[in-house]
């Protein structure tokens, strides 16, 4: 039964890796879920720029804009994505959602991102990096070098010094850095993803090249906003959830106010105090968010340490707990969770490696889905039990109580032959395809530690097994008293 259902969750994108998983998922409580790709589409779009101390929509932005070039520098400079030409008319780029996004809003608005790198060639590099969250590449400027970054604006703004205004390298001041957070509160609260651009120039390159050496003292360019709307599926995939008495949590390294906005339309979440930020979390001992992690939904600014920390802690409320991730560094959490979800379209091999299952479409519905066949074939194998074990404590009884009574064996062994392999192998083969209860995703998920043979399952098995023993040793001895 458990092989059957492998192949019917395969149908439905959810690779099983490990057999027992089926089952586990039928209890699942908790799914802690990534929110790109996962509960979002993964195709990252500009809407919304902020330089020179304006907010502009993406749709008024203009080659011609003054001060523009800088940022566009940055935007496509520091960044991994290739774009490779189809044709005269057709372009195609290849890498990261997020970086494709930048360098195609760059290419629709006359900066072509090939044209710009052979002008300023890339000399070294900072990698991205999920602690500092920054991402760091230096490149030749006619003959000088400069440095360009790009990152989370909270954390990139605090390394600033000074802000391009006007064609013009100011310090940068509480005024400044107020218009900077008021207009990245504004794209979050539309949903944005934002990112926060910066550079600088230097005479020649640090002996090591590290953050401490290269991402300080650098001037502000600006703020792009990218909208990564919702799976339409989800919606309806997080009301199952909550009808089934699951919870998700949604874990990301967006900023809070983006992660809001996305859980609300999602309804995850009915109001902020139910979002923790990776900062907040540090703030707090592990047996204290023990007690607290009841109390939050959303997760913004986090690390993948992060993530262990909160399926442990769900895990000593005694939750089963279902956890998605796609990186090298989710792999601890992976294994800690008791359902580990790797992303088979984003994820590394070492994540899939580590996984119980694997989302061959990266879709939150597929976890719910595959939730709802683990419990169809938990019931299902409650069934052929409840079937097998009564038939064969009848035979028991009926071979026991006829040697107490001293009859002659009832049952010859061709005729104990038939009814196990016959009468009892098919009709459990047919209990464990049977198709699923209509209650099978409004009642509450079952608790890990509850046995197979609760909810009265142990007496109607008694009761049934006892009753066909008895009717058998009935007719048995009605046919000898008639003979």
């Amino acid at each position: 039964v458990l092989a059957l259902g492998v192949q019917k969750m395969a149908k439905r994108n959810a690779i099983i890796r490990k057999l027992p998983a089926v089952e586990t998922l039928g209890s699942t409580e908790i799914i802690c879920s990534d929110k790109t790709g996962t509960l979002t589409q993964n195709k990252m779009t500009v809407k919304q720029i902020f330089f020179d101390n304006r907010l502009v929509d993406e749709n008024k932005v203009s080659k011609d804009d003054k001060n523009i070039d800088v940022f566009m520098q940055v935007l496509t400079l520091c960044n991994d994505s290739k774009l490779k030409r189809v044709d005269d008319e057709k372009i195609q780029t290849i890498g990261d959602p997020t970086e494709t996004a930048l360098v195609d809003f760059a290419y629709a608005k006359g900066f072509d991102k090939n044209d710009i790198e052979k002008a300023m060639p890339r000399v070294n590099e900072l990698p991205f990096d999920s602690d500092r969250k920054l991402m760091t590449t230096i490149n030749n400027v006619k003959g000088n070098l400069r440095v360009l970054t790009k990152g989370a604006p909270d954390i990139l703004v605090e390394r600033c010094s000074k802000v391009l205004i006007n064609g013009k390298v100011e310090p940068i001041n509480e005024k400044y850095v107020k218009e900077i957070q008021t207009s990245n509160t504004a794209m979050a609260s539309k949903a944005l993803r934002v990112l926060a651009l910066a550079y600088k120039d230097v005479e020649a390159l640090p002996q090591t090249i590290t953050s401490e050496t290269v991402e300080t003292d650098l001037v502000f360019a600006g703020l792009v906003g990218m909208i990564d709307p919702p799976r339409e599926e989800v919606k309806e995939a997080v009301r199952v959830c909550k009808q089934a008495g699951i919870r998700p949590v949604m874990i990301t390294g967006d900023h809070k106010d983006t992660a809001t906005a996305i859980a609300k339309e999602l309804n995850i979440i009915q109001d902020e105090s139910e979002v923790l930020t990776g900062n907040d979390l540090d703030k707090i001992s592990d047996e204290d968010f023990v007690n607290q992690v009841s109390k939050y939904s959303v997760y913004a600014r986090v690390s993948p340490e992060h993530k262990v920390r909160i399926v442990k802690a769900w895990k000593k409320n005694n939750k089963v707990v279902a956890m998605t991730g796609d990186g090298v560094n989710d792999a601890p959490a992976l294994k800690t969770a008791d359902i580990g979800v790797g992303m088979g379209i984003t994820g590394t091999e070492v994540s899939k490696g580590v996984s119980d299952m694997v989302l061959a479409d990266d879709n939150f519905a597929t976890i719910v889905a595959a939730v709802e066949e683990g419990r169809i074939i938990y019931d299902n194998i409650r069934k052929f039990i409840r079937y097998l074990l009564s038939c064969n404590l009848g035979e028991v009884l009926t071979m026991f109580i006829a040697s107490l009574a001293g009859f002659s064996t009832p049952l010859l062994p061709i005729q104990i032959l038939w009814v196990n392999l016959v009468t009892d192998g098919l009709p459990a083969i047919a209990l464990g395809v049977d198709p699923p209860e209509d209650d099978i995703m409004t009642r509450p998920s079952r608790h890990k530690d509850e046995s197979i043979f609760s909810h009265g399952l142990s007496s109607k098995i008694l009761l049934r097994g006892t009753l066909i023993g008895l009717c058998t040793l009935l007719i048995f001895s009605t046919t000898l008293k008639l003979s």
